[in-house]
């Protein structure tokens, strides 16, 4: 249950704090005095976000503090967050005047979706603008969930679902992206075609260049070898044999004086480096050959080199092979893909065969309870002045999957006799939205194990007997579970346990928002004042302690 309240710098309250017990908690105030202040500052408790323009100081942080008391029912909770257990439990949010954020679960730093787990868990709060909910389909699976006891399987069903979703979409963008490269597969076949052709790994770009360029000027070539060849081997001019004649006369001087043996020596290695290069030209000029074919077929190989050069924006063969690989491995992605999609349908209809056995389990026990929950909803809307009413569930076979499972819900609802049932959005008037509601929500609490629930103004547009009958059944709710209600009606005040005043007054010009706990005689005279007025009369004393008991 929650076991205290702690509010600093939110709103009109400037600093507030309230111990509350078990049972039945009754809150009362003026219109404006700041019950809804009080609310929204435990909605940050719930995770909902902050507006810092709400905040009293400007410069000082505002924090919301609760202490829970709580079982060991909850361990499992705490131990899978790894957080420290206690059976006092402190959950606190503080907003900085930035608007930064912090939430702590017994002073551990959690994430707000961690916060709103645990507090989901430990707290409702109804406000009377949200009757609305009853109108819609997640609000109606939660009755019969609750009812059914289906809170573990819808669990396990909905992991498998999120896990099904997941896997289609996968599903679909794998298909896209399939469908994507499909559409270039065909060119970028062709141009991986058009370079295996080339067979670039025996290529040498730099090599078949040289051969062309010797092909092209083959007959100039060979012309100026047969020159050189001649001036190096005439018979009585030639360098040669001149440089020959050279070399022997140095090497006779030599022999005469040592101061020669140098040039001797380098004169002898110039004329045998220069046999060397005769020999060389003339195995070329042998060699060399003007080979029409070898030119054409060269010309077409520079020629594709080129295009190819262009067409993938590279300067080499280097840059070709690595557009080569690339095509390649496009082309093995695509089979990748292929076979990721086969996968993930295989794992989707595993999922799928799942999520039958669940959504099955679910639609079984709903049936089997929703009987239950039309009777109990027909036995206490026949307390609230509602004895004609009936309230009926509508399941029916979705076409796929949902959320919930594999079912649509409507509840249907008539008020008079002899009236069709209609769905309940359009069946329930404005005078009877609030007692179906305070019915729902008695079903709910005893069925989804709920530490506490707080009802705001749930009983408006309510009185006289009808008021009392609402009252009896608060109370009556009140043994299995702490209920906080908000109320402007004497008859839904006296049945409390325990009763609270929110007040407004002004401080140092300023006005400020607190919460009181108030004492029997207080309580006495607050719903004498409900009953009354401002001014309170000796007749609403006395109607208010016959209320009391």
């Amino acid at each position: 249950m929650l076991s205290r309240i702690f509010i600093q710098n939110f709103a009109l309250i400037d600093k507030l704090e309230i111990d509350l017990k078990q049972g039945l908690q009754v809150i009362t105030g003026e219109t404006g005095a700041g019950k809804s202040i009080i609310l929204g500052a435990l909605r940050l408790i719930m995770g909902e976000r902050a507006d810092v323009k709400s905040f009293a100081k400007s410069d000082v942080k505002s924090i919301v503090e609760t202490e829970f008391q709580i079982t060991d029912n909850f361990k499992d909770f705490f131990e899978e967050k790894d957080l420290d257990f206690e059976t006092q439990t402190i959950i606190r949010r503080e907003i900085s005047s930035g608007g930064k954020s912090r939430a702590f679960i017994n002073d551990v730093p959690v994430t707000l979706d961690v916060l709103k787990e645990l507090s989901s868990r430990l707290i409702d709060i109804h406000s009377q603008f949200e009757t609305s909910d009853l109108f819609t389909e997640q609000f109606q699976f939660g009755i019969l969930d609750g009812l059914a006891k289906n809170k573990s399987l819808l669990s396990d069903y909905q992991n498998h679902y999120i896990g099904y979703q997941t896997t289609k979409r996968e599903i679909e963008q794998l298909k896209s992206a399939l469908a994507e490269n499909n559409k270039e597969s065909d060119y970028k076949n062709f141009l991986l075609s058009e370079l295996q052709e080339m067979q670039l790994d025996d290529l040498d770009f730099e090599e078949i260049q040289n051969q062309l360029n010797t092909q092209e000027n083959a007959g100039q070539i060979s012309e100026n070898l047969s020159e050189i060849l001649s001036k190096l081997n005439q018979e009585d001019f030639g360098i040669l044999s001149g440089l020959f004649e050279v070399k022997n006369k140095i090497a006779k001087l030599s022999e005469l004086s040592s101061e020669y043996q140098d040039l001797s020596e380098r004169l002898e290695t110039t004329y045998l480096e220069l046999k060397d290069i005769n020999i060389e030209i003339e195995n070329k000029a042998e060699s060399l050959e003007m080979n029409p074919e070898l030119l054409q077929a060269l010309l077409m190989t520079v020629n594709r080199l080129n295009s190819l050069f262009l067409k993938h924006q590279v300067n080499d063969i280097d840059g070709l092979l690595e557009i080569r690989e690339e095509l390649s491995l496009s082309q093995n992605s695509l089979e990748t893909i292929e076979n990721q999609i086969e996968e993930k349908e295989k794992s989707l209809k595993l999922i799928e065969k799942e999520l039958q056995t669940f959504s099955q389990k679910l639609s079984e026990n709903r049936k089997k309870f929703s009987g239950n929950l039309e009777n109990q909803a027909k036995e206490i809307f026949s307390k609230l002045g509602l004895e004609k009413a009936i309230l009926k569930i509508e399941l029916t076979d979705s076409q796929s999957y949902n959320l919930h499972g594999k079912n649509n819900i409507q509840i249907l609802f008539q008020a008079n006799s002899g009236f069709p049932l209609k769905p309940i959005q359009s069946a329930v008037s404005g005078g009877e939205r609030s007692r179906v509601m305070l019915a729902i929500k008695k079903i709910m609490a005893e069925n989804n194990d709920l530490p506490t629930l707080i009802l705001d103004e749930i009983d408006t547009g309510v009185s006289g007997r009808i008021a009392e009958e609402m009252g009896k059944l608060m109370q009556e709710m009140s043994q299995d579970l702490q209920l906080i209600v908000i109320t402007h009606l004497a008859q839904v005040a006296a049945k409390g346990n325990e009763n609270y005043k929110v007040v407004k007054f002004d401080e140092n010009a300023v006005t400020k928002t607190t919460i009181v706990k108030l004492s029997d005689v207080e309580k006495l005279n607050e719903i004498a004042q409900l009953i009354s007025g401002s001014k309170i009369t000796e007749a609403a004393i006395s109607q208010a302690k016959e209320l009391i008991g």
